[in-house]
């Protein structure tokens, strides 16, 4: 049976990664999913085109995920948030290990950055820990005593606290975030894969009804539909897999 509400709202969860190396293969993707309603653009694609890339996206009336993920001095996070801003974009993202002081600047920066382009202000979002690393690589590589639940939790803790709308973290930690920070904290998992996906470097991952289930809001699903032979498949099968849930 197919439930259309349900269906728009799967589709408003999943953000899809326009992770390409320029703009002409941006586009292509683009064309080749229009019922993609979000998108991320990263560090590649960005660094490759610039902004134009969000000129095309939003001359197509769609969602946008800025993912940079800004790491630096306070008053260099400020001025790269508030020249962000001015985009327009829906979501930015910013470490949440550049520190209290970066992020409670960021926050300040969005909303002036904003106010003078005449947009809305983006929702800040903290990078908790990639999804790449596990929690031997947390202990052994990067030094850090916490056990990699708990590190996820402080790092979410104090984006809240410093005045960010949200958090960046695997699945695998979205129940225990969403019961600590609450429903009004936005949940971002990348590391999603559904069963009959390859999990390549995704090291805390879990399929897109157990991500939802979990308290996730958005979902970032990339490789399993960009890198599908038929992505438009690809595509409504995971769509088909959330109106379960929703």
């Amino acid at each position: 049976m197919i439930y259309p509400e349900r269906s728009r709202r799967a589709n408003n969860q999943i953000i899809v990664p326009l992770d390409v190396p320029d703009l002409q293969s941006a586009i292509a993707l683009v064309d080749r999913l229009p019922q993609v309603s979000f998108w991320k653009v990263g560090l590649e694609l960005f660094t490759s085109s610039g902004p134009t890339i969000l000129e095309v996206l939003k001359s197509r009336q769609k969602r946008i995920f800025l993912d940079l993920k800004f790491h630096d001095i306070p008053n260099t996070v400020a001025g790269a948030c508030r020249s962000a801003a001015s985009y327009g974009v829906d979501l930015l993202t910013i470490h949440a290990t550049a520190g209290r002081d970066a992020l409670k600047a960021a926050t300040e920066a969005v909303q002036v950055g904003a106010a003078q382009a005449g947009v809305k202000p983006p929702q800040l979002i903290a990078i908790t820990l990639l999804t790449s690393i596990s929690t031997r690589q947390l202990a052994f590589d990067l030094k850090i005593p916490l056990e990699l639940p708990e590190y996820a939790l402080e790092m979410a803790l104090i984006a809240q606290e410093s005045g960010l709308n949200g958090a960046v973290c695997s699945p695998q930690e979205a129940a225990q975030l969403r019961q600590t920070c609450g429903n009004d904290f936005l949940l971002v998992c990348p590391g999603v894969r559904p069963t009959w996906a390859e999990k390549t470097d995704q090291k805390r991952s879990l399929t897109p009804a157990q991500a939802i289930q979990a308290g996730a809001d958005y979902l970032v699903i990339g490789r399993p539909i960009t890198a599908a032979t038929e992505p438009e498949l690809a595509w409504n099968k995971i769509v088909e897999e959330l109106t379960t849930v929703l």
